[in-house]
């Protein structure tokens, strides 16, 4: 019997905009000390993959281990996978993107380590059914995705092994299938148990090739994984127990069984990706209902075998769906995207802009699975920072310097209602007007700073594991239990913050408040609004002439009835074309027959990262207040002018208002699920402004609401 080949590869990343001091953890408990074992066992044939984060991380801070990489290359031992450079979903990216960051990765590794790769790492094994001609176009000839997409596609398991061809418009590429026994098994199981299991896949099944591939992190950059794989010793035991089968097992790079087996036949695989993705991208309801048929087909007599190939999730695409902010930043990438391709090829190719948009495309902020991902705000920043740089650079070539202001109407997120996008120099502002007339976002552009990146608070099916567990005390009694009787978290009292809001965290939001709102409710998101405006469609017109060099009026109106009331609403914003910055004129008329009394309370959403850092601070009319720290919260009388000093990035987010209001702020604060647990994360603050407004019927009001983004 022919000896089983056994392809092993492992794919290392780090996400854009994570911390340095990360990086360089993972790279001591992991990249470095798994390459040290390699080397111990040159025999072994191995792949891996590094994304082009972490490449250029290692290039400035360990290019040593770049050169331990580039010999076992030229050595015959590693083979190297391609990639879209900065680690994106590809089939989310324009196709000439997604050429152009393969292209990247290809000249990366010619460069850097002398081999031409021809296979390729797919970001989480997100498959498209187009992706054969993006792949071909880039001069690669195999890449690796899951068993589940075989099974997706109607295959057996006695018939997923080896590799597969398949096409698109001709275009042929061949597609290894991990598989899920061996990811579960690796490292976590004795090797002899996965010995066992490859020893089945030859014997009783009569496989030839078997495929490994998975997260390099789990050799030791997962949370108390370093101990069992290095100190614990496991990957050496487990490579020397590879060597010493060698009588019936044998490793392979992908490359050399690509170019030795034929195919085991052709398939059309469907958009899937790994099992746990296609569960993470279900919406919270249809979650709760997978879940639960999941649970009941496993308690059922029905082998799994019969009912995986019908049973599965969504897809990645869903996440846009999901949460709106995954949507905004996507639609943000297009939208630079579009901009950096008007440039002439020439300033195009290899120019900062296109560097910085392909950063943005890094995929781990666009999602949120089993580690932090969208709820990270320094990840998100990460690619805004990029976004805007790619555009402050673009727009600079295209328009000048000395552009003036620029506005855009356009559905710009792809909701079938237009935005208004009012841009210069200083500042972009996207507002909608079908969403309550609300500022969608901010970017201060000398800081390339989008100061609007607040995340909503929502449900997430994991968050029924805190109540859960939390009942469970209270009835018990008992704090003490088993850890798999516990839900891990890195704090106390995660349900006290298992807030949801009603709307996405915008600005300019506009609130007709009951008489005697008072802060605590708003806090909590248990107020009554006595008229709808928040989220509601506003009508839109605007105003002023078209020159770049002169000011530029939004012109917002909307009525609205509530309770026998009648109100209505001018809302006028204002940009001017060099300032960073913008204002809003609030005209209020009692259109109805009764006294009207509420409190008009406008909303922000900002947001400076860091809730306790000293160097980011409130000021109150300009002096220091009690608890300055941005995730401080409570009431401040009679505020004029609110600060969020940022010492940092070297700015000042100031918030005035016309007349003077009672102002209420506290923090955003999501609970979400990490690799190392449950946590909160501060997302930014909400600052509102409110005014008491007392109208007789015909009686108007005028109220301003203005922000400005001084440099410090």
């Amino acid at each position: 019997m022919e000896k089983l080949k056994f392809l092993f590869g492992i794919h290392n990343h780090q996400p854009l905009g994570n911390f340095d001091h990360v990086f360089e953890d993972v790279y001591r408990h992991c990249y470095q000390p798994y390459f040290e074992v390699l080397q111990q066992f040159p025999q072994l044939k191995t792949t891996a993959h590094f994304s082009g984060c972490l490449l250029e991380w290692l290039q400035g801070h360990h290019p040593e281990y770049l050169d331990v990489i580039r010999g076992l290359v030229q050595g015959g031992q590693l083979e190297l996978l391609s990639g879209g450079f900065y680690e994106p979903i590809l089939s989310s990216l324009p196709e000439e993107d997604a050429v152009g960051q393969i292209r990247m990765m290809n000249a990366f590794l010619e460069s850097e380590f002398g081999c031409t790769p021809r296979g390729l790492w797919l970001t989480e094994r997100i498959w498209s059914p187009h992706l054969p001609k993006i792949l071909a176009q880039a001069d690669i000839r195999y890449t690796l995705v899951d068993d589940t997409h075989f099974y997706y596609a109607g295959l057996q398991e006695k018939q997923i092994h080896g590799y597969y061809l398949t096409e698109s418009e001709g275009y042929a590429v061949g597609v290894f299938p991990i598989s899920k026994k061996l990811r579960y098994s690796i490292p976590f199981e004795l090797p002899e148990v996965t010995l066992d299991h490859l020893r089945g896949c030859r014997e009783d099944s009569g496989f030839n090739l078997v495929t490994y591939a998975d997260d390099g992190e789990k050799f030791g950059g997962w949370p108390e994984t370093y101990q069992w794989v290095y100190e614990e010793h496991y990957l050496q035991k487990f490579f020397k127990a590879l060597e010493e089968q060698s009588d019936w097992l044998e490793t392979l790079t992908f490359g050399e069984a690509f170019d030795r087996y034929p195919p085991t036949g052709r398939v059309y695989l469907p958009m899937a990706s790994y099992e746990e993705m296609m569960e993470w991208s279900l919406p919270y309801e249809a979650r709760l209902r997978f879940r639960e048929l999941q649970e009941a087909l496993k308690n059922s007599e029905v082998p799994e075998e019969e009912f995986r190939i019908f049973l599965r999730g969504g897809q990645w695409d869903n996440f846009l769906t999901k949460y709106e902010e995954s949507n905004h930043l996507h639609k943000r990438m297009l939208y630079v995207s579009r901009k950096v391709k008007r440039l002439p090829s020439g300033h195009r190719e290899g120019s900062d802009a296109l560097r910085a948009l392909y950063r943005s495309q890094c995929n781990c902020a666009y999602w949120h699975g089993l580690f932090g991902g969208l709820y990270l705000n320094h990840l998100r920043h990460g690619l805004y920072s990029e976004l805007i740089a790619a555009e402050n650079s673009a727009d600079d070539l295209l328009m000048g310097k000395d552009r003036g202001l620029s506005v855009e109407a356009v559905d710009f997120n792809c909701d079938g209602f237009e935005e208004v996008i009012v841009a210069n120099p200083q500042m972009s502002a996207f507002i909608s007007p079908a969403r309550g007339g609300a500022l969608m976002e901010l970017d201060y552009r000398p800081a390339c700073f989008n100061v609007s990146n607040v995340l909503r608070r929502r449900p997430e099916v994991y968050h029924q594991d805190i109540l859960e567990t939390q009942a469970q005390d209270d009835s018990q009694g008992d704090p003490h239990h088993s850890i798999h009787d516990r839900v891990q978290s890195k704090e106390e009292g995660l349900q006290n913050k298992l807030i949801y809001d009603r709307w996405d965290r915008y600005s300019f939001m506009d609130h007709c408040l009951a008489p005697g709102t008072a802060f605590e409710p708003f806090q909590t998101n248990r107020f009554e609004e006595l008229i709808a405006f928040a989220g509601q469609p506003y009508q839109w017109e605007g105003l002023g002439p078209a020159d770049p060099h002169v000011p530029y009026r939004l012109r917002l109106t909307r009525e609205g009835m509530g309770h026998g009331l009648h109100l209505a609403v001018e809302k006028t914003y204002r940009f001017d074309p060099e300032q960073a910055g913008l204002e809003v004129a609030y005209s209020l008329q009692n259109k109805g027959e009764k006294f009207l009394e509420c409190v008009w309370a406008v909303e922000h959403n900002f947001t400076l990262l860091a809730g306790d850092a000293p160097d980011r601070r409130y000021t109150a009319n300009d002096v220091a207040i009690e608890d300055a720290r941005l995730r401080s919260d409570g009431v401040l009388p009679e505020i004029r002018k609110l600060g969020m000093r940022d010492e940092f990035f070297g700015f000042e987010l100031q918030m005035l208002y016309s007349p003077a209001v009672e102002l209420w702020r506290f923090p955003v604060e999501t609970v979400s699920q990490s690799e190392k647990g449950l946590e909160s994360i501060y997302q930014g603050s909400c600052i509102t402004g409110c005014w008491q407004v007392r109208l007789e019927p015909g009686q108007s009001l005028e109220l301003n609401a203005r922000v400005t983004i001084p440099k410090i």
